[in-house]
């Protein structure tokens, strides 16, 4: 069965640095699109990043510059780097197949705050 496993959330400070992973198994990873959506405490769930199968990005304004998403194919791993990140970038983070979330992962927690 599909399963992604996100890892590497923390806490970090305001302009500090995170590298997330997700693991992904049971399918065909190369052949999917792939993002990461993010959800803030009381709030729903937000699209941050899309990759696609060619490796082409796709951000939301809200991160563009800050945040870089890239996937190994054979590795099955969907990365996303964060930099100079804000106090608005507090969330649990979480990889999935579509962009609206219906199939991701767990989630990792991200917290930015001094």
């Amino acid at each position: 069965q599909v399963q992604l496993v996100e890892s590497g959330g923390g806490l970090v400070q305001p302009g500090g640095s995170l590298r997330l992973s997700c693991a992904a198994s049971g399918f065909t990873f190369s052949a999917y699109w792939m993002y990461w959506i993010r959800q803030a405490p009381g709030k729903g769930l937000e699209w941050v990043s899309t990759i696609t199968t060619a490796g082409t990005p796709v951000y939301a304004e809200s991160v563009k510059g800050r945040f870089t998403i890239s996937r190994d194919n054979a590795k099955n791993t969907l990365y996303l780097q964060m930099n100079s990140l804000k106090s608005e970038d507090t969330a649990v983070y979480y990889c999935a197949k579509d962009r609206a979330g219906t199939m991701k992962g767990q989630g990792t927690q991200v917290t930015v705050s001094s």
